[in-house]
């Protein structure tokens, strides 16, 4: 495993381990550095990526072990929008001295003012600066921009904010926490452009592999421990395919051996049982003094025992190689379902919009993106499909009738019932055992699947939500997807991108991640602009 390239570590943890006050461990002894540069950090939803960035931030304190920064930190939380109240100066941190300005320019001369300010007279001037640099497309120069709630912006903008505070206060170390969560195309492009630009150490908490491969290096957050690779996130993955392979081999390899070592043990123990049966046919003949009988009887026992214990230890051995080549292995995580059910015949008339210049017209299983600038109507519109025609004014013309919707919030599940009867309610013909084979396809398998909903980690969750829409009888053949992969972890991303490769009816999908949309394989691409009449002017993509 590569580690980083960098002489000097700006951030070391030594044995840190952190649990939550009930006594639920979140990180266990984990010791690391990260040097200048920046380092994408990814890993399974619930294993602790939040929490260690907030470890580092001093946020919260260590159950033991310790965290070393050489430098000054600045931490942008994924809740920086959230707090709609607060105003824009708040959220670049220049609030407080913006306000003893203001109180100096009114004729109140209190030395406390002039402390607040103390070197920071041009600090508007200055935050300003910092959020054009960094792509901030609000209008900056009205007047009192600075005063405007958060509200009045976009969550890119506030994001933006939030990177232009670090910056403001000198930070060489600097963490950010899902920083593209909810961001459309064009506040994305602005934050790659900041994070290729970026001078310091960086540490970045992600889902978002266009993200992630701007990065100089990946940490993996896994099982309590941490594997630290120089290169970005794709280098990575192709890595670790080549580690997996040669780990798959390794456990072939291994179990072979250990079948080979059962086979001999089987055979010499029936090699031994002739002897002794010939030896005893020999004895009861006569043929030998009684004291020769003895002494031959203890040796071949002596060396019987031997030839056992050889045995064993080789069969030990080899069961040993098997569990060391398993612990390589990681665990099944790809979805691999067949959903004919689902498919829809090329001609068929899926979906029908009141569109200008003319209707829009979805045929067949084709995927669709519906692309614009946040706020643009893009939900909206996604929820009349949903409801589908009838309502007055409604753009929807035609839809068909089989419709599946996969919410953000994943808020379908019955918390109380199992697994299986989650599934089975939106299937109730289906046969127990079928389910069961389909859900194992979904990577849940046997106890798992008469778990409470309640139980179940967001990995799991998001697995069962998908395959109670999935399965659903009857099966939908238009899905409907609103940013499906903001909050998803990247193994997550995975099986929903593996689910939908089997499925064969048409897709409409809210996403500003160019990448998962890549994957999904877009046929048309839609353009929902803001304040106007729908104008699809559809891009087919060849």
């Amino acid at each position: 495993m590569a580690h980083h390239n960098s002489a000097v570590s700006s951030i070391d943890l030594h044995d840190l381990s952190f649990s939550w006050p009930d006594g639920s461990p979140v990180i266990a002894s984990l010791t690391a550095s990260f040097g200048r540069g920046r380092t994408g950090i990814v890993g399974r939803n619930g294993v602790g990526k939040s929490t260690l960035l907030r470890l580092i931030a001093r946020e919260l304190a260590p159950t033991s072990g310790t965290v070393v920064t050489h430098g000054v930190v600045g931490y942008l939380r994924q809740d920086v929008a959230l707090d709609a109240n607060r105003s824009l100066a708040e959220v670049l941190g220049v609030a407080p001295v913006l306000e003893a300005l203001r109180r100096l320019e009114a004729g109140d001369a209190d030395p406390e003012a002039f402390d607040t300010i103390g070197e920071s007279w041009d600090v508007e001037e200055r935050a300003i600066a910092e959020l054009a640099e960094l792509g901030f497309t609000g209008d900056l120069e009205t007047p009192g921009v600075l005063d405007r709630p958060v509200a009045s912006f976009s969550g890119g903008e506030v994001m933006i904010a939030g990177l232009a505070r670090m910056r403001l206060e000198g930070a060489t170390l600097s963490l950010l926490d899902e920083p593209t969560n909810n961001l459309d195309r064009r506040a994305r492009e602005a934050l790659f452009d900041a994070v290729r630009a970026w001078r310091g150490t960086l540490l970045v908490v992600s889902h978002d592999r266009e993200l992630l491969d701007l990065m100089d290096a990946t940490a993996e957050l896994r099982q309590g421990e941490i594997a630290l690779f120089g290169g970005t996130y794709s280098e990575y993955e192709e890595y670790l395919r080549g580690e997996q392979d040669a780990a798959e081999r390794m456990l072939r390899s291994a179990e072979q051996r250990l079948r080979a070592e059962r086979r001999q043990r089987i055979e010499a123990e029936e090699k031994l049982a002739r002897r002794a049966k010939f030896a005893r046919a020999t004895q009861e003949r006569g043929g030998l003094p009684k004291i020769l009988v003895g002494r031959r009887k203890a040796n071949a026992e002596a060396s019987a025992g031997r030839h056992r214990g050889v045995q064993a230890q080789r069969v030990e051995g080899a069961e040993a190689s098997v569990e060391e080549a398993e612990a390589r292995v990681r665990s099944d995580t790809s979805i691999r379902i067949s959903l004919p059910e689902t498919r829809v015949p090329a001609g068929r008339t899926v979906l029908e919009l009141d569109a200008e210049p003319r209707p829009f017209v979805l045929r067949g299983p084709e995927r669709v993106a519906l692309l614009g600038d946040n706020g643009a109507g893009k939900t909206t519109l996604l929820s009349a499909i949903a409801r589908g025609p009838g309502e007055a004014g409604c753009v929807v013309r035609h839809r068909i009738g089989a419709v599946g919707v996969l919410p953000q919030r994943l808020d379908i599940l019955d918390d109380d019932a199992s697994v299986l009867d989650n599934v089975r309610a939106a299937a109730p013909n289906a046969e127990p055992r079928e389910l069961r084979a389909q859900l194992a396809r979904f990577l849940l398998r046997g106890d798992a699947v008469e778990r409470p909903a309640a139980g179940l980690s967001g990995g799991e969750r998001f697995r069962v939500c998908l395959a109670r829409i999935l399965l659903a009888d009857p099966a939908p053949q238009l899905l409907l997807l609103d940013e499906p992969t903001n909050s998803l972890d990247l193994e997550s991303v995975d099986g929903l991108v593996d689910a939908l490769a089997g499925f064969e009816g048409a897709l409409v999908v809210v996403s500003h991640d160019e990448r998962f949309l890549e994957r999904l394989g877009i046929t048309v691409r839609l353009e929902v602009r803001r304040g106007e009449p729908l104008r699809v002017a559809p891009t087919r993509v060849e």
